[in-house]
């Protein structure tokens, strides 16, 4: 990768973070519940689900490869232009450390982008502030582009949709067809007070549902929430869990088979949310009610997701190098482009 110029544009990519072994799972934990420990019963269970795919994520790795995809991908259209780091929110590199690298290579400013396409008071939104709050408190203090929600990035309810039409040209006949658009879900509160993140994820699943022609070919599809924080509060439904439960129970009144797609619209790689609760929690539900399940594949560091990825952080800034970035690799992101 090409030597960034003086002056060059910064570019902070930010993500939820793993524990990097089953050693650092305690800690990695704690941070999720901003200082408080889990209980023995709660570790032992977060144990077992990272066990069961594996003992540790591949989050970690597979974000790394995301993050040089899109430096690639803008690194090859100007090199030197843009200055790429990543940040963790709950692991190492964290956020800060990524920020105060950036300020400290003098860059003019930095482009903040969290690996979400969706916007959320407790998701992006925390990211971004604490990227911000880090780049004040240095001494050069370059000014944060915040980039608060991507879901309606040119290219990518296609890439999506090609998902969904390969993962149901795969399946068996069947009677009724439906595709189930799964994302994390809240606490229903925050919803309550306005946060715009279900209305983004309803929104980015009619893109996908469109451009994949569901509708046209008859085949239904729906939101459902998944992987909700286990606390006493309510959390925004229908769980996915539940969805799959309905399915079942209206298929068997109806008697008829049907076969169901999982699109995790809200994450963009592999990880426990994935492996676990879709590959093996929602897998054995569906078995258990009589339904075939397939999921979508995760983009993991597809160049054709890290380029409409750098098209949005090229949109993000203004100038004439930058309008040929953007103009560039919006024509690689298009489906049918490189990779």
């Amino acid at each position: 990768m090409s030597r960034p110029a003086p002056g060059a544009l910064g570019v902070l990519l930010m993500a939820h973070g793993t524990p990097a072994s089953p050693s650092e799972i305690e800690a990695f934990y704690t941070r999720i519940r901003r200082g408080r420990p889990p209980s023995p019963e709660q570790l032992a269970d977060l144990v077992r689900r990272y066990d069961a795919i594996g003992g540790t994520s591949p989050l970690a790795e597979r974000t790394a490869a995301q993050v040089a995809g899109i430096a690639a991908a803008l690194d090859a259209v100007e090199p030197g232009a843009f200055l790429v780091r990543f940040g963790a929110k709950h692991t190492e590199p964290f956020i800060e450390d990524a920020a105060f690298e950036l300020a400290a290579a003098g860059v003019r400013r930095v482009v903040g982008l969290v690996l979400t396409p969706h916007r959320a008071s407790m998701g992006s939104d925390e990211y971004l502030d604490r990227a911000e709050h880090a780049l004040a408190s240095t001494p050069r203090q370059p000014p944060l582009v915040r980039v608060p929600q991507w879901y309606d990035a040119p290219g990518f309810a296609e890439l999506l949709a090609e998902r969904v039409r390969a993962t149901l040209g795969g399946l068996h006949p069947a009677d009724r067809t439906i595709v189930l658009f799964s994302a994390h879900s809240l606490p229903r509160r925050v919803v309550t007070a306005g946060d715009p993140y279900p209305g983004q994820v309803a929104a980015s699943a009619a893109a996908v549902a469109a451009a994949a022609g569901l509708d046209a070919a008859g085949v239904s599809w729906r939101v459902a929430w998944q992987s909700a924080g286990r606390t006493p509060e309510p959390w925004i439904g229908p769980d996915l869990l539940q969805a799959l439960r309905e399915i079942g129970a209206e298929s068997k009144h109806a008697g008829i088979r049907s076969v169901v797609v999982v699109c995790p619209i809200g994450f963009v790689s592999d990880h426990l949310e994935v492996l676990y609760d879709v590959d093996i929690e929602a897998h054995g539900v569906a078995a258990a009610e009589g339904l075939e399940l397939a999921r979508t594949a995760s983009f993991d560091a597809d160049p054709r997701f890290c380029a409409v990825v750098a098209g949005v952080i090229a949109g993000a800034v203004d100038g004439a190098v930058d309008g040929a970035v953007r103009a560039t690799i919006a024509g690689a992101a298009e489906p049918g482009g490189p990779g």
